[in-house]
């Protein structure tokens, strides 16, 4: 870990901005896209930057702005890793929002966020809060191996179900879905029959398979070699070098999620929730003459 002064803290205009407090992971994720050379890390990846006056940035940034949004966090970086516990810049951030009255859209794979839940209560209440939870595969044994160093799906779900009960509405990643691995029409109903069990409000995938470019392909398939024995060589000769690798079960397991959510009430593409995480309610939408 090692920290650095960033120059801005917001990404975005309009109606919603990102923001990343870190950079890099310690979740350990086999098939993290972040890995990817394109984002251009200079330092590994698990040594991850702390950008430590992210929360006076984040408060001169609210400050100057007329129109209130959603402000979104966790795309690249995980807001509740290991080093969150001591630091609290995420709750510090949180802490910034609310006393700004802007929304909050947050993602994580972790349990910490539990910490934070009566802040996000807050926020809810005062304008809006949205909790993203990413649930790629049912079984925990195999969640151990694909996610091993955050907490497991079915503790997960129980977070899902904490934000239920304090009012919070929430939207499931169900992504990546790995070719061979967890593209099974078993995994796929068990997730989304949880999800709508503890009421999540929609779940977003761009289509059952992942991504892999330079940096995160040799790292999945190093993992590949340690836990999956020969099945990187069925990745090779399905799908070479290309950047998509979708599963062959891709058509069915898609149709197999629109019909749950159909059927469960929940949203289904990641333009409809998108939209939802995005909007304020209508008494934060109003712009002045005087907003850029």
């Amino acid at each position: 870990m090692h920290f650095v002064d960033a120059k801005w803290i917001l990404t975005g205009s309009g109606g919603h901005y990102g923001m990343n407090i870190y950079r890099g992971c310690t979740h350990g994720c086999i098939y993290c896209d972040s890995r990817s050379r394109c984002y251009q890390f200079t330092h590994p990846f698990e040594d991850i930057e702390v950008k430590q006056n992210a929360p006076k940035l984040l408060e001169k940034a609210l400050k100057s702005k007329r129109k209130k949004c959603m402000i979104g966090t966790g795309a690249m970086s995980d807001p509740y890793m290991h080093c969150e516990e001591n630091l609290r810049l995420t709750r510090k951030c949180l802490e910034i929002i609310l006393e700004n009255d802007f929304g909050v859209a947050i993602q994580t794979k972790s349990d910490r966020i539990l910490r934070d839940i009566d802040l996000l209560s807050k926020i809810n209440r005062s304008a809006k809060c949205v909790v993203q939870m990413t649930l790629t595969t049912y079984d925990d044994d195999l969640c151990r191996i694909l996610e091993p160093n955050v907490c497991i799906t079915k503790r997960r779900i129980e977070v899902l179900e904490e934000m239920r009960k304090n009012g919070i509405p929430t939207i499931v990643w169900l992504t990546p879905i790995l070719p061979f691995i967890n593209d099974t029409e078993d995994n796929i109903t068990a997730i989304l029959n949880e999800c709508a069990r503890v009421g999540v409000k929609g779940i977003i995938n761009f289509g059952m398979g992942l991504t892999l470019r330079e940096g995160d392909r040799e790292y999945y398939y190093a993992a590949l070699d340690r836990h999956f024995p020969r099945m990187k060589e069925q990745y090779i000769k399905q799908y070479g070098n290309a950047y998509e690798l979708p599963s062959p079960n891709a058509k069915e397991l898609m149709g197999l999620l629109q019909r749950i959510c159909k059927e469960k009430g929940m949203l289904s593409t990641p333009d409809e929730c998108f939209r939802f995480m995005h909007e304020l309610p209508d008494k934060y939408r109003q712009m002045s003459i005087f907003d850029m």
